[in-house]
């Protein structure tokens, strides 16, 4: 698993199928993004056989085949889209064009899995809306923060178990390193990747939303700057954001590209709850000068102060759950109203925030 280039983070778990041989079949099309290797890690380990990959690019194609030796390189996308045994298709395309490529693969029948942020523009929600409510298909959504990492499933458990009572406050922040000499060109512009807030900022209100377990939120006030990287004129490395829940709950997060070199992996990404019975903090991908690395959670309540290290027990049940979401028409790993208001809530962040003036 890269540690060093959060582009190419793809979480690696224990097996643990739900499935039979062949009986959830999926393909890869798109593969503009890392996140594209972590969302089949997680479908393969839960079962799911990767029969194609499709991209326009042939080098992205080889070195996907290279990590999945048994895929098949489909000469087109209607060649995997026509594949009437492809139940679902996972897709990490340039985020203005996920929504399309959404489109594509849901007007052929299949259910979508796509990278964060799953689209850029308010007008590109809508028409998920529409095809998800004509077909009843899933535009499932990859907020891998939170889907992938285990301290961040852990702490749910721990939310859902009263450990620190009802959730009053959710504050984020989700630093990652910028490493420019391997981003791609639409990562700077700003109509591609849709912005900071739309882009690593949906993990972080997907995250409010789903520990506070509210329905609806509202944005209080966000902005943005770009401090650092005046070479890209419409690039942002800084943003933060308020929220008030529907049901009383505050957010708070920051995200940034400022990533210092010295630390071991990509991203001191951290997340602190606010309970009325106590508090918890995860530390989800290092625990600085510590051995102990990341998937750190420390909660505090009425009883004591607790110290969990759950690297490799956890777990990642999102998969499996979507797995027989998709083969039961259920909606165990995430409601689709949840993936949408999470979408929703960045883009209105995204497009309502302040230009900070003088960065």
């Amino acid at each position: 698993m890269q540690k060093q280039d959060g582009m190419n983070y793809a979480p690696k778990g224990k097996p643990n199928a739900v499935c039979e041989q062949g009986e959830f079949i999926f393909a890869a099309i798109g593969l503009d993004h890392g996140h594209i290797y972590g969302m089949c890690n997680g479908l393969q380990e839960a079962g799911a056989q990767l029969k194609w990959v499709y991209d326009p690019d042939p080098t992205k194609v080889e070195k996907f085949v290279q990590t999945y030796p048994g895929v098949q390189v489909a000469r087109s996308e209607q060649e995997v889209l026509q594949d009437t045994e492809v139940r679902l298709v996972a897709g990490a395309a340039v985020t203005s064009e996920r929504c399309a490529l959404g489109m594509r693969v849901m007007s052929h029948g299949k259910d979508y899995f796509t990278d964060k942020a799953p689209m850029t523009t308010l007008e590109q929600l809508a028409t998920a809306k529409d095809i998800v409510a004509s077909t009843g298909l899933k535009y499932a959504v990859y907020y891998s923060e939170r889907l992938h990492v285990e301290s961040a499933v852990y702490t749910g458990q721990l939310i859902e178990q009263g450990a620190i009572g009802r959730v009053l406050q959710v504050s984020g922040y989700g630093p990652h390193r910028i490493s420019i000499a391997a981003r791609p060109p639409w990562f700077f512009n700003h109509n591609q990747f849709g912005g900071i807030l739309c882009d690593i900022g949906s993990h972080q209100v997907e995250q409010f939303l789903y520990y506070s377990g509210a329905k609806d939120a509202r944005v209080v006030h966000s902005q943005v700057a770009n401090y650092h990287h005046k070479q890209y004129p419409t690039f942002e490395d800084f943003g933060d954001c308020n929220m008030v829940a529907d049901n009383g709950s505050t957010g708070y997060f920051r995200v940034d590209w400022f990533t210092p070199k010295g630390l071991s992996t990509w991203g001191d990404g951290r997340t602190i709850i606010l309970g009325t019975e106590g508090y918890i903090e995860l530390r989800k991908y290092v625990d600085i000068t510590r051995k102990t690395g990341g998937n750190q959670v420390y909660l505090v309540n009425h009883e004591g102060e607790y110290h969990f290290d759950v690297n490799g027990q956890i777990g990642f049940p999102y998969f499996g759950e979507l797995i027989m979401d998709c083969l039961h028409r259920t909606e165990k790993a995430m409601t689709q109203e949840h993936a949408f208001k999470a979408a929703e809530l960045c883009l209105i962040a995204q497009r309502d925030a302040h230009l900070i003036e003088g960065a």
